[in-house]
C-alpha cells in the first residue's frame, strides 16, 4: 500500500495536480492501509507463543511508502529461532536490538531469559514495538527507546548508557551508506564481552555492508545454522557473529568461517 501510495503522489505531481488534491491522496491512502495491512501474528518460540502486530500503517509522511520496519522479515524469524535453539545462554543477560522494527528477535531474547531487553528503532515505529511489548506482557523487561544510528544526543535519550552483553540486528544489511553510522553505535553499546548476532538474507550488497564494518576494525563471522530462513523459498540466509575491534579472542568459542559473499 506504501507503494501505492508513492506511486500515485508521483503520477499526480507529474501531471501537475499539487497542494490540497496530493494532501487528500495522502489522507486516502493513509486510511486504505490501515483496512488492509494490520495483522496479528502468533509465532511459537521455545514453547511459548508471541504475538507480534504488523503495523503497515506507519508510513513516511513526505513519500507515501510504508517503513518496512513494521513488517516481521525471515530474518527476523530466523535469528529468534536461532537464539531457542542454540546453545547461546541469555539467561540474566542484557539485550539491545537495533532497527528493531517489529522487536520480533529482542521479545524473543525476553522469553529466553534476558533480564533486560531495550528495542530501539527511529520514531515513527516506536509505538508499534511498546504495543508488541504490552500484548505479550513484558513491561517489566522490555523497553523501547528511540535511537538513530550515529547520533550522540540519540545515544544519550536511551536511559543509563551502558555496554550491553548482546546486540540483536536483523535484516539491516541494506543500505552502504547507513554502515558507518551502525558500527559508531555497535562501538557505544558493546563491551568488552558484547555478542553482537546478526540475520540478515544475503544479498548482492550485503558484503559491502559487512565491509563497511570489517574496515572500521569489526571481525565478521558466519555462524552455522539449521535452517536457512527462507520458508522453502530459493534466498539464502545467515547468521553473523560480529565481533568489536579488539576483542577478537572473546567471541563465546563460536565456531564459524569468516564472510567471503
Amino acid at each position: 500500500m506504501g507503494r501505492f501510495a508513492y506511486l500515485m503522489e508521483g503520477n499526480l505531481t507529474r501531471n501537475g495536480i499539487k497542494g490540497g488534491k496530493l494532501t487528500l491522496l495522502n489522507r486516502v491512502c493513509q486510511s486504505f492501509q490501515r483496512l488492509l495491512t494490520t495483522a496479528v501474528r502468533e509465532i511459537d518460540i521455545a514453547g511459548q507463543t508471541l504475538k507480534i502486530h504488523a503495523l503497515g500503517e506507519v508510513y513516511d509522511s513526505l513519500t507515501g511508502r510504508a517503513f518496512t520496519g513494521s513488517w516481521i522479515w525471515d530474518s527476523a524469524l530466523l535469528l529468534s529461532r536461532w537464539l531457542a535453539t542454540s546453545q547461546f545462554d541469555l539467561r540474566d543477560k542484557s539485550v539491545i536490538e537495533l532497527g528493531a522494527g517489529a522487536g520480533l528477535p529482542g521479545l524473543t531474547a525476553a522469553l529466553l531469559g534476558a533480564s533486560r531487553v531495550l528495542l530501539t528503532d527511529i520514531a515513527p515505529l516506536l509505538p508499534g514495538l511498546v504495543k508488541n511489548v504490552e500484548a505479550n506482557e513484558l513491561e517489566d523487561r522490555v523497553e523501547v527507546r528511540e535511537l538513530v544510528w550515529g547520533s550522540e544526543e540519540s545515544l544519550s535519550r536511551i536511559g543509563e548508557l551502558r555496554r550491553f552483553d548482546v546486540v540483536l540486528l536483523s535484516d539491516v544489511f541494506f543500505d552502504l551508506e547507513e554502515m558507518a553510522a551502525l558500527g559508531r553505535t555497535l562501538k557505544k553499546v558493546s563491551g568488552n564481552k558484547t555478542r553482537i548476532l546478526a540475520a540478515s538474507e544475503v544479498r548482492f550488497w550485503t558484503g559491502e555492508c559487512l565491509n563497511e564494518l570489517v574496515s572500521q576494525g569489526f571481525k565478521v563471522v558466519e555462524v552455522p545454522i539449521q535452517e536457512d530462513g527462507s520458508d522453502g523459498g530459493r534466498d539464502i540466509f545467515a547468521v553473523y557473529n560480529i565481533i568489536p575491534p579488539d576483542e577478537e579472542d572473546c567471541h563465546n568459542n563460536m565456531s564459524g568461517s569468516i564472510i567471503r559473499r
